[in-house]
């Protein structure tokens, strides 16, 4: 009963979600994987405004496979996510550079 008392007169903290305070590109592993992949979210956006979602469906199968095998000898280490991520990232914005020099 003194429980439910308790909890009738405290109120209720509030938890709110929040964007990790990290400063690209990071000081350690985990960082430096979350700022990869933030690179990489805004140049699979970029992409997905300008390319066929069919053409980018075979954009991002290509730049995967392509990625894994530069980084193969890698793979049982941390850093493999982080390099095939950053490797995706670089593939895309030199994409998006040819792109905008064809619509230029």
């Amino acid at each position: 009963m003194r429980a439910l008392l308790l909890l009738l007169f405290f109120p209720l903290v509030q938890v709110q979600a929040r964007e990790p305070e990290i400063q690209c590109p990071g000081e350690n592993t985990i960082e430096m994987r979350w700022c990869a992949s933030q690179r990489w979210e805004e140049s699979n956006q970029a992409l997905k405004e300008q390319l066929e979602p069919t053409t980018l469906d075979k954009w991002k199968a290509a730049t995967q496979e392509v990625c894994a095998a530069a980084y193969a000898p890698y793979r049982q280490g941390t850093i493999y996510p982080q390099m095939v991520v950053g490797c995706d990232d670089r593939l895309n914005r030199v994409l998006l550079e040819e792109l905008k020099g064809l619509g230029e």
